[in-house]
């Protein structure tokens, strides 16, 4: 199976796109409109930050979640023993960070939080009306003005030459929000797992705009849109000495929001957040 982009701009674009996830969990976009220089500068900039010493002057706070943790702190996947090789930033327009980043980074956070509540309208849009009479409100409604969507920029550390057995760079996991949305990182990777159990790899080139499922948007739908499943797998021979950089952004409803009978999107995110690790 390979992975079929569609043209962001193509009349039908909505409809594919939204059959995409339905079949398989994620969708990739081509001709999309997030600026390839600015996140190029990002990668940049913010492989500097942690390649620093004064990265710890940002470590996260509790409850808010806001800044950077250490490969020490980062969280576990859902039911793994062993945390993931990786660090990572926190960033909300209301929270911390570096002062040198802030400008590039807030710019990056509009333009991906416009497109995102873009393709969450196309979701809206194309959704059976047998599937969104589940919905407790429009999912556009859902994120309106929410504080809590988050744009996570994760630096995955060259390997080291000892590494604990069994630890990978990010263990197979679904993420908690409605939508994620990532640009192509700086380096491979990435591996989606299809609805038939097969990984396919995630091409690293920047053209490609990945979107998959999260967990409140497979909960809202009744289970109609599947929560993606996805790794990223160490590199092996010489790009064991490379960083990856990647830049999730992960789209959330607010906290009052009804997922359903069972949950508000505030009590589900604090039930996986612990089961995490991370509260």
């Amino acid at each position: 199976m390979l992975l079929n982009a569609i043209d962001f701009n193509h009349d039908t674009a909505p409809e594919q796109f939204v059959e995409s996830l339905k079949q398989t969990g994620f969708g990739v976009l081509k001709n999309h409109p997030l600026s390839q220089t600015l996140v190029e500068d990002l990668y940049q900039g913010w492989q500097s930050f942690f390649d620093s010493e004064y990265k710890a002057n940002f470590a996260f706070t509790q409850p808010k979640q806001d800044g950077f943790f250490s490969t020490q702190k980062a969280e576990r996947a859902k039911g793994a023993s062993i945390q993931d090789l990786k660090e990572y930033f926190h960033y909300y327009p209301w929270g911390q960070c570096p002062q040198a980043l802030r400008e590039l980074t807030q710019s990056y956070y509009q333009q991906a939080n416009q497109l995102a509540e873009r393709l969450l309208s196309w979701v809206e849009q194309h959704t059976p009306a047998d599937v969104a009479q589940h919905y407790s409100q429009p999912l556009s409604g859902m994120i309106k003005n929410c504080d809590n969507t988050l744009l996570r920029i994760l630096h995955y550390p060259p390997l080291q030459a000892e590494q604990r057995p069994g630890a990978i760079r990010a263990a197979a996991h679904e993420d908690i929000n409605l939508l994620t949305i990532l640009p192509a990182a700086n380096e491979p990777g990435l591996q989606v797992k299809t609805l038939d159990g097969d990984w396919l790899e995630v091409p690293s080139d920047f053209g490609y705009l990945i979107i998959n499922i999260g967990d409140m948007l497979q909960e809202a739908s009744n289970g109609y849109f599947p929560s993606t499943t996805h790794r990223v797998v160490n590199p092996i021979g010489a790009d064991t000495t490379k960083s990856r950089i990647s830049m999730p952004l992960f789209l959330h409803a607010n906290p009052d929001v009804k997922l359903s009978e069972r949950y508000t999107a505030h009590s589900y995110l604090m039930e996986r957040l612990k089961e995490l690790g991370v509260l």
